[in-house]
C-alpha cells in the first residue's frame, strides 16, 4: 500500500509512548507549540467485518499506560541524586535505572497495534484532525483543523497514512484525534432522518444516539482522568524534586520550564471533581456535563498564560540539558515517578494539546444529544466558549511562532535604523506599494510599505534587484488617524491627487501623504489600517505581549540564519565597479565575452518569506 518512505523513518523513533516529538535544538520542541498526541489519546473505536460490526464502540484507550501510583519517599530522589558527590552522573543514572527498570512501560504499543489489526480487518478507522497540518511536500496529507482523515496505515508512531477527499498521503499523529464513534449502524443516518413516525424506527435510533452518548462521556470522564494524573506526575515527580536542589534551580527557572502548571492542576482537579459529580452511572447517557464546562470556563483561561510561556520553557529545557547532570535529574525524576518513557518537554506540552481538544469532545457530544435532552443547550454553550478559548490560544500560538518570521525579515532590510521591529509589533498585517508624497516639494517616492501592528515600515527597492530593499522610515500608527481623501486637488500640496489617503496626528500636526495605483488597492490599505487598529486593542484586553525572552531568542536565530547564508552584494555590483570598458582577452569569442559580462546570482527567498506572513490580496 505504500511504497514511499515514511518521513521519520530516516532519521529513526524519537518519539515516546503519547506520540510526542521532543528535541534538544535550539528551538526547544520540533513544533515549538505544535500540537501533539498527549496521555489522555482518545480511545480507538472501529467496527468491520466479523464479530465488529454490531458493536457500537470498542475503546482503546491509555489504560495500559497508566504508572504505577505508589508513593515515592519524599527522601528517595534526593539520596540518589546525591550521589553524584562520590560518584559520577553516569553511575547514577545507571544506579536508578536499574532499580527502576520494572518501571518502563510498553507505551502505545498496545494501541498501535490495535489500531493496525482493526484496519487490516478491514475496519475504517476515522480521526479528526486537532490543527492544520500545511503540507510542504507532495507525498504529505494537507488538511485543515475538524477535517476527518481515514487512517490507512498506523504501522509508525509518528507518521501515519492517511485519505482525505483530495488525495492520500502521510500526516503527523500527533495532529489529530481518532473519533470515540467509529462506526455508526448502517441504517443511524437514514432513520434519523425520518420523520420518527415509526416507533420501531425511533426506539432504535434513541438506542443507538444513547448509546453513542454515553461512549462519548466515558471518554471525556476516562481522559480526564488520565489528564489529572499526568499534571499529578509533573508536579510532584518534578518540579517538587527541583526545587529540593536549589544549587541547580533558581526559582525564576522553575517558573520558567513549568510555567503555571501548578495552577492549571489545582483548577483541572475541581473540574475533575464537578464531573464525577454530574456523571449517571447508572445511566451515563443522562448525565449533564454541559453546566460543568460552563462553570469553570473562566478557569480554562489560565491555559492561555501557559501556553504563551511554552516557547520559553522549550529555550530553556535545550539549554540545561546541554549539560549531562540535569540529563540525569531529569531522568531519574522520570524514574522514580514510574512514569512513560518520554523527555520531560514532550510532557510540558500535554496541557496545550488537551485545551485544543476540548472542543472536538463537545462537538461529538452535541452531535449525540438530542435537542430535548436537559444537557444540550449546556452542551451547546459550553463548545461555543471552549471554540473561543482554543481560538484564542491558537492565535496566540501562530503569533509567537510569527515573531522568528518577522525577525528574519528584519535581518534581510538593508540599512535598518532604530529599534527592533519585536519591539512593539508581532504581527504583520498588509504590505503593498505606494507612493509617498513629501512636503514642501511634493515630491512622488515609490516605496514598498509594510504594516505592523504599532508601526508603518516603508524601503526603497534596489534598482538592479528589485528583491533587496533599504530601509527609509518608519510610522507610528498609535497617535495616528487614517483619513481618506477624495480625488481632486489637495489643499496642503497644491497639487492634484487619486486614489490617496492621509495619516495624520491631530496632537502632533505629523502627516503623511500616500496614493495607490488603483482605487481597489486603496480600499484593501483602509480595511488594512482598521484591521490594525483592531488587533492593538484584542492584545490589549487578552494581555499579550512578547517577553523579553522571546524577542532576544527570534534575533539571535535570524542572526546566525543570515550569517550562514552567501553574503549578497550589498553596494554596487563588483562587475560594475570595473573600468568602463573592460580589458578581455581577444581570443574569446563575443558570446563568451556576453557570459563573463553577467553576474550569476542566486534566487532570492524575500519575496517567499514575505507573502508566508501576509499573502498579498487581489
Amino acid at each position: 500500500m505504500r511504497a514511499q518512505q515514511c518521513p521519520s523513518e530516516s532519521s529513526g523513533q524519537t518519539s515516546g509512548d503519547l506520540g510526542t516529538s521532543s528535541s534538544s535544538s535550539g528551538g526547544g520542541s520540533s513544533a515549538g507549540l505544535s500540537p501533539g498526541s498527549d496521555s489522555d489519546s482518545s480511545g480507538v473505536v472501529c467496527g468491520g467485518r466479523g464479530g465488529m460490526r454490531g458493536a457500537l464502540s470498542r475503546s482503546w484507550s491509555l489504560e495500559s499506560l497508566r504508572s504505577a501510583t505508589a508513593a515515592i519517599p519524599d527522601g528517595a530522589l534526593d539520596m540518589a541524586i546525591r550521589a553524584d558527590e562520590t560518584g559520577s552522573e553516569e553511575d547514577l543514572y545507571e544506579d536508578v535505572y536499574s532499580s527502576s527498570h520494572h518501571y518502563s512501560h510498553s507505551g502505545g504499543g498496545g494501541e498501535q497495534l490495535a489500531i493496525n489489526e482493526l484496519i487490516s480487518d478491514g475496519s475504517v478507522v476515522c480521526a479528526e484532525a486537532l490543527w492544520d497540518h500545511v503540507t510542504m511536500d507532495d507525498q504529505e496529507l494537507g488538511f485543515k483543523a475538524g477535517e476527518v482523515i481515514e487512517v490507512m496505515d498506523a504501522t509508525n508512531r509518528e507518521w501515519w497514512w492517511g485519505r482525505v477527499a483530495d488525495g492520500e498521503g502521510w500526516f503527523p499523529a500527533n495532529f489529530v484525534r481518532l473519533r470515540v464513534n467509529q462506526d455508526e449502524p448502517e441504517d443511524y443516518e437514514t432513520l434519523q432522518a425520518g420523520d420518527g413516525r415509526a416507533e420501531d424506527g425511533g426506539a432504535k435510533v434513541q438506542s443507538s444516539r444513547d448509546q453513542m452518548r454515553t461512549n462519548v462521556i466515558n471518554e471525556i470522564l476516562s481522559t480526564e482522568r488520565d489528564y489529572i494524573k499526568h499534571l499529578r506526575d509533573i508536579c510532584e515527580g518534578y518540579i517538587r524534586q527541583c526545587r529540593k536542589r536549589a544549587d541547580m534551580f533558581s526559582e525564576e527557572q522553575l517558573r520558567t520550564i513549568f510555567g503555571n502548571i501548578e495552577d492549571i492542576y489545582r483548577c483541572q482537579k475541581a473540574f475533575v471533581k464537578a464531573l464525577e459529580q454530574k456523571f449517571n452511572r447508572e445511566r451515563p447517557h443522562l448525565s449533564e456535563l454541559g453546566a460543568c464546562f460552563l462553570e469553570h470556563q473562566a478557569n480554562f483561561q489560565i491555559y492561555s498564560e501557559y501556553c504563551n510561556n511554552h516557547p520559553n520553557a522549550c529555550v530553556e529545557l535545550s539549554r540545561l540539558t546541554k549539560l549531562s547532570k540535569y540529563v540525569y535529574f531529569f531522568e531519574a525524576c522520570r524514574l522514580l515517578q514510574k512514569m512513560i518513557d518520554i523527555s520531560l518537554d514532550g510532557f510540558l506540552l500535554t496541557p496545550v494539546q488537551k485545551i485544543c481538544k476540548y472542543p472536538l469532545q463537545l462537538a461529538e457530544l452535541l452531535k449525540y444529544t438530542h435537542p430535548q435532552h436537559r444537557d444540550f443547550k449546556d452542551v451547546e454553550a459550553a463548545l461555543y466558549a471552549m471554540k473561543n478559548v482554543a481560538q484564542l490560544i491558537n492565535e496566540r500560538k501562530r503569533r509567537l511562532e510569527n515573531i522568528d518570521k518577522i525577525a528574519q525579515w528584519q535581518s534581510s532590510i538593508e540599512n535598518w535604523e532604530g529599534e527592533d521591529l519585536l519591539l512593539r509589533s508581532s504581527e504583520l498585517i498588509y504590505s503593498g506599494e505606494l507612493t509617498r508624497v513629501t512636503q514642501p516639494q511634493a515630491r512622488s517616492q515609490q516605496r514598498m510599505f509594510f504594516l505592523f501592528d504599532h508601526q508603518l515600515i516603508y524601503c526603497k527597492k534596489d534598482l538592479l534587484r528589485r528583491d533587496v530593499l533599504y530601509y527609509k522610515g518608519r510610522v507610528d500608527m498609535d497617535g495616528l488617524e487614517v483619513v481618506d481623501l477624495e480625488d481632486g486637488k489637495d489643499r496642503d500640496l497644491h497639487m492634484s491627487v487619486k486614489n490617496a489617503f492621509r495619516l495624520y496626528g491631530s496632537t502632533t500636526g505629523e502627516s503623511h501623504l500616500l496614493c495607490a495605483r488603483k482605487i481597489e488597492q486603496k480600499q484593501r490599505w483602509l480595511k488594512a489600517f482598521a484591521r490594525e487598529r483592531e488587533q492593538v486593542r484584542l492584545d490589549q484586553e487578552t494581555g499579550f505581549s512578547i517577553t523579553e525572552v522571546q524577542r532576544k531568542q527570534a534575533m539571535l536565530n535570524a542572526s546566525k540564519q543570515q550569517a550562514a547564508r552567501k553574503p549578497k552584494a550589498f553596494s554596487r555590483p563588483y562587475y560594475l565597479t570595473r573600468q568602463k570598458h573592460p580589458a578581455l582577452t581577444a581570443s574569446l569569442p563575443q558570446q563568451q565575452v556576453l557570459v563573463l559580462a553577467e553576474p550569476k546570482r542566486k534566487p532570492s527567498t524575500f519575496w517567499h518569506s514575505i507573502s508566508r506572513l501576509a499573502p498579498f490580496r487581489k
